[in-house]
C-alpha cells in the first residue's frame, strides 16, 4: 500500500498540529499502523500505534497525554492529532506499516 502524509509545518511552542496518512486502497484496514520521527542528525524514533481495529493504542511517553492516534478505515486515512507541541518534537514525522512507509511530513516547533 502506498502512503501519503500531509498536515506538517511550522508551529508556536504550545500549538497544535494534525498530521495525515491518506493510503492508497482498502487494504489499509487490515494493517496495524504507526508513527515514526525522526529529528535532525538523530535516529528513527517509533512515536505512536493503532491496531487495525482502532481499538488499541501506544504512545512513546514523551507524548503521552498530547498526541493521539486514530484511524478511519472508511477513509483509508490514519491521523496523528499533537497538542501542547514542544520544540523537541521537532522532526519528520512518517507513517508506517509493517511493509510501507510514507514519504514524511515536517513538523517544526518555534517561536
Amino acid at each position: 500500500v502506498q502512503l501519503v502524509e500531509s498536515g506538517g509545518g511550522l508551529v508556536q511552542p504550545g500549538g497544535s498540529l494534525r498530521l495525515s496518512c491518506a493510503a492508497s486502497d482498502s487494504t489499509f484496514s487490515s494493517y496495524d499502523m504507526n508513527w515514526v520521527r525522526q529529528a535532525p542528525g538523530k535516529g528513527l524514533e517509533w512515536v505512536s500505534f493503532i491496531n487495525s481495529g482502532g481499538t488499541d493504542t501506544y504512545y512513546l511517553d514523551s507524548v503521552k497525554g498530547r498526541f493521539t492516534i486514530s484511524r478511519d478505515n472508511a477513509k483509508n486515512t490514519l491521523y496523528l492529532q499533537m497538542n501542547s507541541l514542544k520544540p523537541e518534537d521537532t522532526a519528520m514525522y512518517f507513517c508506517a506499516s509493517w511493509a510501507d512507509w510514507g514519504q514524511g511530513t515536517q513538523v517544526t516547533v518555534s517561536s
